[in-house]
């Protein structure tokens, strides 16, 4: 108990010194707070941004505005302290659950290990100092994963981890619409358990009703964006528009051509339409040849005189992104995606301080030093989850055959999904940190001696 305590008090503190030091009340934030508030007092799911009331919007889905509300409704408008002392509570208890399947899997050194691991990262404990997404969204995915193990314990049927699952991944698409990979992972899984698991297809029904429940939310959101802007929309639109507005497929073709590190997304391609875009702050592998350069800064000229992004400058920006893909497709379609999925992955994990974007340059060596410890942590955290993965595999799953190829599964489709993506944002892979801690709760399983054998010279081997 003493161990398990330490774990949750040190891993409250960590988050309280995130709310107090580096709290991140900007961007997103705003924007989910102000649905909230609209659709709260005046029934509108949208903006304050008209005399005559607020405007409807379909850019963001309900699930964190629905959350804000609730906050909001208890704790007041605009209380975002209350709303990241919730998340830190929130997120104590996925480390909780997330030590408690640990255990179940591998033992009880394991899950003390993994509660640790999980209440002492850096990197998923910052983000509940940012009223966004992504606290909640972890949550959904260790109690889908936790509901799966619980569910196939009971030999599947109608149990209660049957719902728990059902609503986890329920809420998880409505936060994000992305988080459809994981009611595909979870409920592949299911179904298999269902009809090749012994249980002789009789849990196929529960299945379906769960599969059910997790898009049956979606239906008044789509039938409310088709009443009020006449489109069939689901979820919501990949660039973040709402009908009507030019969406800038030029400059993000051409964006895409050369995009790599985070820096880049906050300097470039986030200012466009709404600030200045300097283009000393491109890299030079932005341009093939000097005629390029000097049609990139004449366009940029033209949009920094009142950041008004043009569909003449955006036809502009197309022709180059279609020079360039034609010089060198293989760049375009195969080198940067991957390059921008390595950038999220392994770059420190920094961008919720204030800390300096090009971390590598010495200007500011202890922001320097900070963010190089940042990423060799982050690497840490990577290797552990890769060796114990391998491990888990090389001890033939213990049993859980089917959590292991679910979790391989979204790992999988999540890293394809940020292979199709823009821009390089390091929170599009802290889904990711629970599959790695759980994984590495296999380094800590004790080898039970009937596994040892003699090996050369005496010594004993796996």
């Amino acid at each position: 108990m003493i161990l398990f305590w330490g774990a949750v008090v040190l891993g409250l503190a960590l988050r309280l010194a995130f709310v107090l030091h580096t709290p991140r009340i900007a961007g997103d934030t705003l924007i989910y707070g102000d649905i909230a508030k609209n659709w709260m007092h005046h029934g509108v799911y949208g903006f304050a941004e008209s005399a005559s009331g607020p405007l409807p919007t379909l850019i963001r889905l309900p699930g964190y505005p629905m959350f804000l509300a609730l906050c909001f409704r208890v704790f007041g408008d605009d209380r975002y302290s209350a709303v990241m002392l919730a998340q830190c509570l929130i997120d104590l208890g996925t480390c909780i659950l997330l030590g408690d399947l640990a255990r179940r899997i591998f033992g009880r050194r394991a899950g003390i290990a993994v509660l640790w691991m999980a209440a002492l990262c850096p990197f998923t404990a910052n983000y509940v100092a940012a009223p966004l997404t992504e606290t909640l969204t972890l949550t959904c995915i260790v109690v889908a994963f936790y509901g799966l193990v619980r569910w196939k314990e009971l030999e599947g049927g109608w149990n209660r981890w049957l719902w728990a699952i059902a609503m986890a991944l329920a809420y998880a698409v409505l936060l994000r619409p992305e988080q459809g990979l994981l009611s595909v992972a979870i409920l592949s899984a299911m179904g298999w358990v269902s009809l090749r698991g012994g249980f002789k297809g009789r849990n196929a029904a529960p299945v379906a009703v769960a599969a059910l429940c997790v898009v049956l939310p979606l239906m008044p959101w789509t039938v409310r964006n088709w009443r009020t802007f006449h489109v069939f929309q689901p979820l919501v639109p990949k660039d973040a528009v709402d009908p009507g507005e030019l969406i800038p497929h030029g400059f993000d073709r051409w964006y895409r051509t050369w995009a790599i590190e985070f820096v880049s997304t906050e300097d470039v391609y986030w200012n466009w339409n709404t600030a200045m875009i300097d283009i000393d702050d491109i890299p030079t592998r932005a341009f093939d040849t000097e005629e390029q350069y000097s049609r990139v800064e004449a366009l940029l000229n033209k949009h920094n005189q009142d950041f008004n992004a043009t569909p003449e400058l955006d036809a502009g920006f197309g022709a180059l992104a279609e020079e360039r893909i034609a010089d060198d497709p293989v760049r375009y379609y195969l080198v940067l995606p991957v390059a921008r999925l390595v950038d999220m992955a392994f770059r420190p994990r920094t961008e919720m301080m204030e800390s300096d974007l090009e971390w590598w340059k010495w200007r500011h060596p202890k922001q320097t030093i900070f963010a190089g410890t940042y990423a060799l942590l982050n690497l840490v955290y990577f290797t552990a989850g890769a060796i114990g993965l391998w491990r888990w595999r090389r001890r033939g799953w213990g049993g859980h055959a089917v959590l292991a190829w679910s979790m391989i599964a979204f790992f999988a489709l999540r890293c394809a999904l940020l292979l199709t993506l823009d821009n390089s944002e390091p929170r599009y892979t802290l889904e990711l940190f629970p599959l790695l801690i759980l994984w590495a709760g296999a380094l800590f399983v004790r080898i039970p001696e009937s596994e040892i054998t003699t090996g050369v010279g005496g010594r004993r081997v796996l």
